[in-house]
């Protein structure tokens, strides 16, 4: 009706969309199927809200290539619920789109993929454990310079005979029998350390657990403060990282209005934001990158 093509009797094009726009979310889909119609596209209802057929595919004689979920700025990201929305999608051969409609109805588009970290080196062995002592929540270890520690980009150097570690990485090569904690001349188990820990960080566990895992992968990550986010993550010693990641607890929910800041600041500095969604002793990477149809 809005270009003219059909005519349904007793409707004006106004009443007709006034019919409609009490169904949940309607006004939002309407103006993803108008954009994605005027770029050309054939598209049609789908498992999600929408599939979009390949340019120049229809329904019959071609295939569908995205599966696009309509979205407002303001709705919650479930990361459960969207990671088994895009494994349905990577099933069916398909790309995965959220269709994100701002309170300007201005549209924009992310393609989602669940990332596989291909391991790229080993996790963290020695021959015998570095003694440590706890201040706070560091270990500080005397070690010279040039240490594996050091070459493998753990912890920071105080000074010619003091290295220095976050908690992330005591615990880490804790775990590894690499390091060995002791606190007020007694020694501490990981977990004991890792309950101390949380006292002072709340999300200690969930970035202990990502960490970990890129860590027995061969990345590095290294804090992403400046970043906005938990880690920036470099493939091997690199000068500069490729990834930032998050930690998501289990069931977590976070705006869709954050995902898109975190999206912007990523691409701004040349880098794939990543969100390490953790379910019991499995991590799952989404990534999150806009793309133009």
């Amino acid at each position: 009706m809005e270009r003219d093509k059909i005519e349904v009797k007793d409707f004006s094009y106004d009443t007709l969309l006034g019919l409609f726009a009490g169904q949940p979310n309607f006004i939002r889909r309407y103006l993803v199927y108008r954009d994605i119609r005027e770029r050309g596209y054939v598209i049609q209802p789908g498992p999600h809200d929408f599939r979009v057929f390949r340019r120049g595919h229809k329904p019959g004689t071609g295939k569908s290539q995205y599966l696009i979920r309509v979205l407002s700025e303001r709705d919650l990201i479930d990361f459960d619920h969207l990671s088994r929305d895009v494994l349905t999608a990577i099933n069916m051969r398909k790309q995965y789109l959220l269709a994100v409609v701002d309170d300007e109805d201005e549209l924009t588009y992310y393609e989602v993929r669940v990332q596989d970290l291909t391991p790229i080196g080993e996790p963290a062995t020695c021959s015998e454990p570095v003694q440590a002592t706890l201040f706070g929540t560091y270990a500080l270890a005397h070690l010279p310079p040039g240490t594996p520690l050091e070459e493998g980009w753990y912890g920071k150097r105080l000074d010619p005979e003091r290295l220095l570690l976050r908690p992330v990485e005591s615990i880490y090569l804790a775990r590894r029998q690499c390091l060995t904690i002791t606190r007020d001349g007694e020694p501490m188990t990981t977990e004991e350390f890792l309950d101390m820990a949380a006292e002072k960080d709340i999300e200690i566990r969930e970035k202990e657990q990502v960490f970990s895992d890129l860590r027995d992968k061969g990345y590095i990550p290294r804090t992403g403060y400046k970043f906005g986010h938990h880690y920036r993550v470099y493939s091997g010693k690199k000068t500069h990282s490729e990834m930032l990641a998050h930690a998501i607890a289990p069931g977590a929910s976070i705006p869709m209005s954050a995902v898109s800041r975190s999206v912007r600041l990523a691409h701004s500095v040349k880098k794939k934001m990543l969100f390490a969604c953790i379910y019991n002793t499995d991590i799952r990477y989404v990534e999150f990158a806009r793309i133009k149809l």
